[in-house]
């Protein structure tokens, strides 16, 4: 019986080379994939829709991380573990700036300095507008028309006169301190509203500012940051005309939002926002500022008292109780939407509809 199996074990022995030559080359392949993969720079995103655009313009390179995830807010986020070592392993972080994201300022200065740090609101040819005093506010009908930097961004309204990124913008004298925790930080960034990619106009600046970072972090690739940013600028103005047209029935009707998140929105289609319930987010208002904003409800005829996903949606059920106001949601940091690329179109749609739904039906 032995002497019967030697031969066929030589023979086996002698074929094994052969054999092994596939499975061997599995492991080769896939270490070759993995390099590839590995070529695409460890880009780190603050929020949803900054996360969005990057996402859109590194299609086919690679994906993004994202710091504020789930239903989470950047007013009131805490940094995690597994973002603090993000931010170590970064090539490239982008964030909107220390009047947004005011949590992430020191972390960046500390882990984030071997990164190309972008900070978005110093965006050329963005447009910026100054903060407006919470509760019942009233806009400014006397204001000239706005415009960008590049003298192309029109607004479908009068809106308060404003300059862009350039570095002109002298509201900070004249404009009301925002309660926001970061208020008191060395620097000039609570001059300005920072939601900034409520216009699609601002998201284009932004666009173009994430492709050059880009390209100047990972110039093998500047082909395919750039191809993509055009088609990601194609999108952002047929989106614009899509808004213009969703909201242009219920323009002229007033609403009341939970805090004041939509002045970039309101100010590019001409929507009628008659004030907000609180300050900030992180500020509870009290039984006076309720009353307030009850009051501004019945005087103005307020069709909608729009509450947000992340806050306390009860605050806006007492400020429309006894009114024949209506409730509906916005979602300004979409909380409640799936990070990637297709996002800020879907926020955008989903405000716009929000409002013209609620708004019709009144």
């Amino acid at each position: 019986m032995k002497r019967a199996l030697g031969p066929a074990l030589k023979i086996l022995a002698l074929r094994m080379p052969a054999l092994a030559i596939p499975a061997l080359a599995i492991p080769v392949l896939l270490f070759g994939s993995t390099m590839r993969a590995a070529d695409a720079p460890v880009v780190v995103t603050s929020i949803k829709p900054i996360h969005s655009l990057v996402s859109a313009i590194m299609q086919g390179v690679g994906e993004p991380k994202l710091i504020v995830d789930g239903a989470a807010s950047p007013h009131t986020y805490n940094l995690k573990p597994s973002n603090a070592r993000a931010l170590q392993d970064a090539k490239v972080i982008f964030w909107v700036g220390p009047g947004l994201e005011a949590f992430l300022e020191k972390p960046l200065q500390a882990l984030g300095r071997d990164a190309s740090i972008a900070e978005l609101d110093n965006a050329p040819g963005l447009v910026k507008l100054p903060f407006r005093e919470g509760g019942a506010f009233e806009p400014h009908d006397d204001a000239p028309e706005h415009e960008s930097a590049s003298g192309q961004h029109d607004s479908a309204s009068d809106a308060p006169e404003h300059e862009s990124a350039s570095g002109q913008h002298d509201s900070a004298s004249d404009a009301p301190e925002h309660e926001h925790d970061h208020a008191e930080a060395d620097h000039d960034h609570d001059a300005f509203d920072t939601h900034l990619w409520l216009d699609p106009m601002n998201a284009k600046a932004m666009a173009a500012m994430i492709t050059t970072t880009l390209v100047a972090a990972d110039p093998a690739n500047a082909l395919t940051y750039q191809g993509n940013a055009k088609a990601l600028n194609d999108r952002l103005d047929a989106l614009d005309a899509e808004i213009k047209g969703i909201v242009a029935p219920v323009k002229g009707k007033p609403f009341i939002v939970f805090h004041d998140a939509y002045q970039y929105f309101e100010h590019r289609y001409g929507i009628r926002v008659a004030g907000s319930i609180t300050v900030s987010p992180e500020t509870i208002p009290g039984a006076e500022r309720v009353s307030e904003i009850r009051h501004k409800v019945g005087e103005l005829g307020a069709t909608c008292v729009f509450a947000e996903p992340q806050f306390e949606p009860r605050l806006v059920n007492v400020v429309i109780e006894g009114t024949r106001a209506k409730s509906g949601v916005l979602d300004p940091e979409a909380a409640t939407l799936k990070a990637g690329p297709d996002l800020y179109f879907t926020l955008m749609r989903g405000i716009a509809d929000s409002m013209k739904d609620c708004l019709s039906s009144t």
